[in-house]
């Protein structure tokens, strides 16, 4: 077998690792949905049932639930695998730790950061957002949350095995998160007031690909750190 078809067996074999591992805790998964769901229905009990106000509001509330629910399950990228001594093992594959560390946060994101896509047009149309602001709403989510899954992957790998771990994670990556809130949410703004969010995409695409191009490698870097 060559090299390559040897790692990208390796790599899918590490997907399907994380996909089954999921599925035997679907609870645990479907808590960020749930939870995702529930701040979004709940801002129309708590602050107006009026019509425009909700559509005001509901860029900023749609992007804060899923950066929030994003966050709730950052512990578990690397949580597990660092207890039963998997990490040890990946650190020791031939493969390049940075590409193991791309794809648990592809499945990551998959399972986490997909289902808030597909479930926030059902959310916008609560919030009374017409057809192009909810296809822009999917559109920015479906950029903006693989950034937090990069973002949030090097926070986690670095908070690795403290005490306290959760907190300081927080304090850590919700500053870079802000960016990608403010262009995401503003994208909806832009279109829902009847202005263009060109630029507000392109930057979020922006911050994608810069996100693609460092996370992998600084999060393999912090959990070599963080096993030593």
């Amino acid at each position: 077998m060559s090299t390559s078809t040897s790692m990208f067996a390796t790599l899918g074999y590490l997907l399907g690792r994380e996909v089954k591992l999921a599925a035997r805790r679907l609870p645990d998964v479907m808590t960020t949905l749930f939870f995702f769901v529930i701040v979004v229905s709940l801002f129309p009990l708590g602050v107006s049932p009026e019509i425009e106000t909700l559509r005001t509001i509901a860029p900023g509330v749609v992007w804060v639930a899923a950066l929030l629910a994003s966050m709730l399950a950052l512990g578990r990228l690397f949580g597990e695998d660092f207890r039963d001594g998997t990490l040890e093992q990946l650190l020791l594959a031939p493969q390049p730790l940075s590409l193991l560390v791309l794809v648990k946060i592809f499945a990551h994101w998959l399972l986490t950061g997909a289902p808030l896509v597909l479930m926030s047009p059902l959310l916008g149309i609560q919030f009374g957002l017409n057809g192009d602001a909810l296809a822009v709403l999917v559109g920015t989510l479906l950029l903006g949350t693989p950034s937090l899954s990069l973002v949030g992957a090097v926070g986690a790998a670095l908070t690795l095995g403290l005490r306290g771990g959760g907190v300081l994670l927080s304090l850590l990556i919700l500053p870079l998160y802000v960016p990608v809130l403010i262009f995401g949410a503003g994208a909806v703004e832009a279109v829902a007031s009847g202005l263009g969010a060109g630029g507000h995409i392109s930057l979020l695409a922006a911050f994608l690909v810069l996100a693609l191009c460092g996370a992998p490698w600084v999060t393999a870097a912090a959990l070599r750190i963080s096993l030593d």
